[in-house]
């Protein structure tokens, strides 16, 4: 009863996301009048309170930051990850997969008149990053990457509905990534890529071929000193200018927004910090 009771508290939480950043992205591009449409999505983050347990979401705004929404009073400490697509294409997130500790996998979705959630499947415990960073098999449907505890990486093309395909592998050596991070084109190919963070500190750009049995192309450094960061993520394009970006997370809560610049020879701007307090939060 208790999980039941909590899985209807986090649906209802999603469902008003979704009416919260339609508003925000409205209000957004009338206040932008003339600005070019972004041709990337942009997503919420969320964190897990480490000591309340309770989930946090940070919702988009126009100006590369968030605004802050109010957490959702319950446990979700059995949350490993959320990772949220934009699978009809409007720069917006209308489904959300879940990540659980216990390795359960769900898929929800906004679209419809009734919101629902799926399972799509157990086992997923095996990875130790799970990440989408959109389509990586030429669809319109983002897809999924795992990193199993042996270092292989494997891709899952998806369904509309959040299913998947069998998994493919695409190879090995990823356990020498400390942070695996990427939600969209940061190359201005139209290609969706990653970025990883070695063991030195030093990160890698791979970019994205539009072939999910080998969705990316060998690596290009960008830069050492990335050790500084305790937490590498993307929400897609925060600052609204049509590339994606890059967060990071000092030890100290410190909240750092890079912009995406669509040059694969320097893909991100200087930093900007955008927010504190951070450290609380097991950001997802």
């Amino acid at each position: 009863m208790k999980t039941d009771r909590r899985r209807r508290a986090f649906r209802g939480a999603l469902v008003a996301t979704a009416v919260a950043v339609a508003t925000v992205t409205v209000a957004g591009t009338a206040s932008a009048a003339g600005a070019p449409a972004p041709v990337a999505p942009s997503f919420s983050l969320y964190g897990i309170d480490k000591q309340t347990h309770e989930l946090n979401e940070w919702i988009p705004t126009d100006a590369g930051r968030f605004t802050m929404e109010q957490p959702v009073p319950d446990d979700f400490s059995d949350i490993a990850d959320i990772i949220p697509v934009d699978n009809n294409n409007n720069r917006d997130g209308e489904g959300e997969w879940t990540l659980y500790k216990n390795g359960q996998l769900d898929f929800f979705s906004f679209a419809g008149e009734s919101p629902d959630t799926d399972i799509v499947g157990r086992g997923w415990n095996i990875y130790t990053t799970v990440l989408s960073p959109g389509s990586i098999g030429g669809a319109k449907e983002a897809d999924l990457l795992g990193v199993d505890k042996t270092g292989v990486l494997y891709s899952y093309l998806a369904y509309p509905d959040g299913r998947l395909t069998t998994r493919t592998r695409v190879g090995g050596g990823w356990n020498a990534y400390t942070q695996i991070a990427g939600q969209g084109d940061l190359t201005g190919d139209g290609k969706a890529d990653i970025v990883a963070r070695d063991k030195t500190g030093v990160l890698w750009l791979y970019k994205g071929t539009g072939d999910y049995k080998a969705p990316f192309g060998g690596r290009t450094k960008i830069g050492g000193g990335w050790n500084a960061y305790d937490r590498l993520l993307s929400t897609g394009d925060l600052d609204v200018d049509g590339k994606a970006d890059l967060l990071a997370r000092k030890p100290n809560g410190d909240l750092l927004r890079y912009s995406g610049t669509g040059n694969a020879a320097a893909p991100f701007k200087a930093p900007v910090k955008i927010g504190v307090g951070f450290q609380k939060y097991n950001l997802l």
